[in-house]
Order: structure tokens, then sequence, then C-alpha cells
């Protein structure tokens, strides 16, 4: 080939190749990246709200009687003054009435609560084992119970007359006191069913509400008679003042119209 048309021939080669990156070439594509959706914004979960209980409604509890029922015991069955003790045992209190009885050589009849028997079985067995009568005074010392339904009546009776029998297994008990003197008519006849006695009272020197040993010893000398049967209290709160009204009472009684058991 000649030289001349060698060189136009190299030249144009050259020419070709180095027009692909001049002013015209096209630009490289680009693949568009698919488009991710936003992520949705969180909604916020509800706090969980406390869930509302109804209130269990409260037992409709039966009106008391304008008179007290018929079938009460107010005497002691014989001539002589009954002493009652109510709302024990205590251990501070009862063991200093349990004295005062022994060194005056008379017994007396103990209203026992179901709870203070199941936690001072020691003091229901002394009790017992000294000559005193037992009677059942409540689990709880309700003065509501008489207007329960009677099944709570006879539940509370016998749960009471169980933790007396624990502790005192042999031991009868003859009587139930309802507390207060709150009595029904539906409670007399639950409470002999189960063979209790109503026990009441007839000479009340409100010794609960904590005179002094003087005015208490006051009210029981100018109300008790032959055949009363006395309320007084060893447990329930401070009864300093009646362990002192006994200190004299519990003889006087005695002398004038002697201390007896319950009849």
């Amino acid at each position: 080939m000649p030289r001349r048309t060698l060189l136009a021939f190299a030249l144009g080669l050259v020419l070709l190749v180095t027009g692909c990156g001049g002013p015209g070439r096209t630009p490289q594509r680009v693949t568009a990246q698919p488009s991710v959706p936003a992520a949705p914004t969180p909604t916020p979960s509800p706090k969980p709200q406390p869930s509302r209980t109804t209130p269990k409604p409260k037992p409709t509890l039966r009106p008391l009687p304008k008179k007290l029922p018929v079938g009460l015991h107010r005497r002691s069955g014989s001539p002589g003054v009954a002493l009652t003790f109510d709302d024990g045992p205590d251990p501070r209190y009862t063991p200093q009435i349990l004295a005062q009885l022994r060194a005056a050589h008379v017994t007396a009849t103990f209203c026992l609560v179901g709870k203070q028997a199941k936690r001072y079985p020691h003091l229901v067995a002394q009790i017992v084992r000294e000559g005193h009568q037992l009677c059942n005074h409540s689990w709880r010392h309700d003065v509501d119970l008489g207007r329960r339904p009677a099944a709570e009546i006879r539940a509370d009776l016998e749960r009471t007359n169980r933790a007396i029998r624990a502790a005192a297994p042999d031991a009868p008990i003859t009587w139930f006191r309802q507390p207060g003197g709150r009595w029904t008519a539906e409670e007399l006849t639950v409470a002999r069913q189960l063979g209790l006695r109503p026990l009441h009272w007839s000479v009340d020197p409100q010794d609960w509400d904590h005179p002094p040993a003087k005015k208490i010893i006051a009210r029981v000398e100018s109300a008790a008679h032959h055949g009363s049967v006395v309320l007084m209290h060893d447990a329930g709160g401070d009864r300093t003042q009646t362990m002192a009204a006994c200190r004299r009472l519990i003889p006087d009684l005695k002398r004038r119209y002697g201390i007896v058991r319950l009849r």
C-alpha cells in the first residue's frame, strides 16, 4: 500500500476512536432504584385501664325489733345473784377476776368471744378448771349478728363453739349472749337449735363505758336484787375500773344475796 494511503488510513482510525468521548456522547443510562415507601408512624397503643369490678352489695340486714323477743333469761333462777363477764378471755383482766372469784369462793358465767378463745385457750381451760360456766358470745362480738341471715348466725355460733371446745373439750356451753343485747327472734331460734339458752341481764352498770369504780358500784348496788343477772366485762378495753369495783362488789353481793350459778 502507498505510504500516503497508509497515513490517511491511520489518521481516520484515530479520529474514529477519539470521537466516542466527545461532546456528542450519549450519557450512561442510570437505572432508577425502586422507591421504598416510608414506614408508617406507629400508633401508640392505648394504656391498659384497670378493670373495674362491681363491689358486692352489702347484705340487707333485718330491722331490729322494737321490743326484745320473748324468752330471754334475765334472772339467775334462784334467790342469789348471778355474775356474768363479757368479751374475754383477756390475758390482763380475766386472771384478775378469776383470782377475786376464787378468793370469795364463788363462781360466775364467762361469755367468751370466739376469736379471744382461740387466741387464749389456756384461759378458757382455767375458767373451766375453776368451776365457772361458759357462754357463747359470738365469734367477733358482732352487734348485728341477729340481723343477719339464719345461716350466717348458725355458722358464727358453731365457729365460736368449736374454738371454746378446742380449749375445753368436755365443758358444756350452755348459754349464748348476743353482743349489745340486740336480739332478734331469728337468732333465738338458731341458738335454741344449737342447744344454747339465750342469756340477757337485769343489771347493767355500763362498765363498758369506763365509768369510775364508784359509779359502777353504785349502779350495781342500787339495781341488784334477789335473782338478778349482773352484766360486767373482763375484756374489750381498759377494765381497770371494773376490776376495782369488783373488789367491793363481789363480797358485798355475796353477803347480801349470795352469788350463784345460772339455772
